[in-house]
């Protein structure tokens, strides 16, 4: 750590330190060849902006190698890091160095201050995504020994059978490049891999909602798709995970994709690191941030109802849900008495059309909240609510926590 001060003399010729502080040597472990990683140091740039006392170490790297040479013979106060591994792992402990962990391929707890995506509520938002659709039919794609993939799987299933869904699953290896095993390179038939997902695809009972552990996982299924001549998202309707923009544009039709919070986790992970090396106790030891939301694109952008009233009558629903309508105005759209639209409406979705708008509205509510500095009455007028004190009231009821609370959650 390197110590900055000014100096100035007095009328008696006596020196004075005056400004003096510290500044502290921060390593990013974190890999520059993936989106999420990238989003990560976004996050963890936005800190650094408000602290004029960090000096940064990273380089261009993936996840695959151990600590970089230069760390080796580094004399720094913190590190973030996501690959972490043994040796890494060895090397901080025997040094005593504050360290912020962002590795999430564990299925354990680390010993270190943790940070990671929560992959249940990723599973769980994807499987609400399909269900709030009409799908009746589920897939599931993943990557086996992966813990992240296999906690998202979990949750997803999970949150179907609560529904007395049921949940086709197919599992490969992960061949990322930033992911492969060094000392164990793995043989991979593309030809052969394409012909086991496409045999699964055509097996399962049409429409189906499948959800793919990560983008390119999701890739892989719509490019199956399109050689077995697989309707999509008509037959097939297909969700990624992480929003890879470049990914998902390139897919075939593009493809939807839950976008993590990974640029806060970044920033939390700095404000971390800073409390750590300040020599203050950092709790939780792991925290898990929820998913922003699902940036919808082609691949899912359907309804699989059978009902074509009531597919009218939803697609309506939520297209204008925050623009402030009613169920009277929906009825208008459709040729559904209100009973009739309550009874096909619970039976669908468990629950009214005036409770499917305020969902609707409440969703866009917590996205402002996430994405936007606006205030809570800027966003109700935004989201259909005439009054914000109603808005308070909506969201404490369904939330068991008032708007500002979320918004203070979300940048803890």
């Amino acid at each position: 750590m390197s110590v900055v001060g000014f100096y100035a003399f007095n009328f008696d010729c006596q020196i004075l330190v005056v400004n003096m502080r510290r500044r502290y040597s921060v390593a990013l472990i974190v890999e520059t060849s993936s989106n999420y990683g990238r989003n990560l140091l976004d996050g963890i740039v936005r800190f650094k902006k408000t602290q004029s006392d960090w000096s940064v170490f990273l380089e261009e790297q993936d996840l695959r190698g151990g600590p970089p040479e230069w760390l080796i013979d580094w004399n720094g106060d913190g590190i973030i890091c996501r690959s972490t591994n043994p040796e890494i792992a060895q090397m901080v402990r025997s040094r005593k160095i504050p360290f912020v962990d962002l590795n999430d391929r564990r299925s354990g707890n680390s010993e270190f201050v943790t940070l990671r995506s929560d992959d249940h509520a990723i599973g769980r938002l994807g499987a609400r995504h399909f269900m709030g659709r009409g799908f009746r039919s589920f897939g599931f794609f993943g990557f086996d020994q992966e813990a992240w993939s296999r906690r998202r799987e979990e949750s997803f299933v999970k949150e179907l059978k609560q529904k007395r869904h049921e949940c086709s699953i197919l599992k490969s290896k992960w061949h990322g490049l930033s992911n492969r095993e060094l000392d164990q390179p793995r043989k991979f038939s593309l030809a052969y891999e394409r012909k086991r997902i496409t045999s699964w695809l055509k097996g399962l009972p049409k429409p189906v909602g499948i959800m793919a552990s990560n983008d390119i996982a999701g890739k892989n299924i719509l490019d199956c798709c399109l050689l077995a001549e697989i309707a999509v998202p008509e037959q097939v309707a297909v969700l990624g995970v992480d929003n890879n923009e470049v990914i998902c544009n390139l897919c075939e039709p593009p493809l939807s994709s839950v976008m993590p919070n990974s640029e806060q986790i970044g920033f939390s992970a700095a404000e971390r690191l800073a409390k750590l090396m300040a020599g203050e106790k950092v709790t939780p030891r792991l925290q898990c941030f929820d998913p922003l939301d699902v940036r919808l694109r082609q691949s899912s952008s359907v309804y699989a109802i059978e009902d074509p009233e009531l597919a009218t009558a939803l697609s309506f629903l939520r297209t204008n849900a925050c623009f402030g309508i009613s169920v009277k105005q929906v009825l208008e759209h459709t040729k559904l008495s209100r009973s009739s639209l309550e009874r096909r409406m619970r039976k669908l979705l468990g629950h009214s059309p005036q409770q499917e708008i305020r969902n609707c509205q409440l969703k866009q509510v917590r996205s402002l909240l996430a994405k936007t500095d606006m205030s809570i009455e800027q966003i109700a007028i935004n989201c259909g609510f005439e009054h914000p004190e109603y808005l308070h009231v909506v969201f404490k009821r369904e939330l068991n926590m008032t708007p500002g609370d979320y918004r203070k959650a979300l940048n803890k």
